[in-house]
């Protein structure tokens, strides 16, 4: 494809596109001082961001760090850590893993944060938004 074969790019608030989330991890990172930090954005992954690391010898030797490498190009940030790289990401309780790539397919495979749930006491259904970043929310 030429550059002259591709349409205009649309900009501002109008072209609709988000690419960025942000979430609040069930537990959070806990820093060298002790700190918790569970607030965080993570950006829509590229093409390139899911291809380079199948190239990654740690990727060859154990395919689930595959895993570690995609969510520490796509976590921005995480609380005050905005340098997140593989040890960051490999910091992370279970439960917080398990939360980003349930976050990471969400919205990078459906385009959306939002899942529907019943309420256990009256059985009505809603949508919630599991990166708990909705007005109002925690």
């Amino acid at each position: 494809m030429r550059g002259s074969d591709l349409a205009e790019p649309a900009v501002g608030p109008a072209a609709g596109l988000r690419t960025e989330y942000p979430f609040v991890l069930p537990r959070g990172l806990v820093d060298d001082r002790g700190g918790v930090h569970r607030e965080g954005v993570m950006r829509l992954a590229t093409a390139r961001d899911e291809i380079n690391p199948q190239g990654d010898p740690r990727v060859r030797q154990n395919p689930a760090f595959l895993t570690v490498l995609l969510l520490a190009q796509t976590v921005t940030r995480i609380g005050a850590v905005r340098a997140v790289d593989t040890t960051v990401i490999e910091r992370l309780f279970a439960s917080d893993l398990a939360f980003l790539q349930d976050l990471y397919r969400r919205i990078n495979q459906q385009g959306h944060t939002e899942a529907e749930v019943a309420c256990p006491h009256c059985g009505g259904e809603f949508a919630v938004d599991v990166a708990g970043a909705a007005p109002g929310g925690s």
